[in-house]
């Protein structure tokens, strides 16, 4: 079992503070598979304002974290397909579900698995959970391209 503490994430990702969306790697399987975590805090930006009475992370940052930890897969699976000029895009996003609310104080854990890869398109199946309780899923598709 490979794990990836914050200073790999950051050399691997181009997000940085408030949009970086996972803070480690805890299982990483290369062509297999990922899990993520993100540390869910009250100080987070987007808290202020989704809500006041009471706070939720947005499903599209729930589904953004899960496309980072797809990323952070396919780059290490693959560093050569990755130059210092480009980058990894998410570019799909099929079948997404949310189950249940996010909130300060939880730990997000984004397990992610690759399907299949063609033509440079990355197809996974991801899977946001809160204390083993599915909060959210998603098949993500991205691929590198230089900028």
């Amino acid at each position: 079992m490979i794990k990836m503490d914050i200073h790999k994430v950051l050399s691997l990702l181009p997000h940085r503070y408030p949009f970086l969306l996972v803070d480690r790697v805890v299982l990483f399987k290369p062509n297999e598979q990922l899990i993520g975590l993100k540390n869910v805090t009250f100080n987070e930006p987007y808290f202020t304002g989704h809500f006041p009475v009471r706070p939720v992370m947005p499903g599209v940052l729930i589904i953004e974290a899960l496309a980072q930890a797809t990323g952070l897969l396919a780059m290490e699976s693959r560093p050569e397909e990755v130059g210092e000029k480009s980058l990894y895009y998410f570019v799909g996003i099929d079948k997404a579900r949310f189950k249940r609310p996010v909130e300060p104080g939880d730990q997000l854990f984004l397990d992610v698995k690759v399907h299949n890869v063609k033509r440079g398109i990355w197809k996974f199946s991801g899977e946001a959970r809160v204390d083993e309780r599915m909060v959210a899923s998603a098949e993500i598709m991205c691929t590198a391209r230089d900028f």
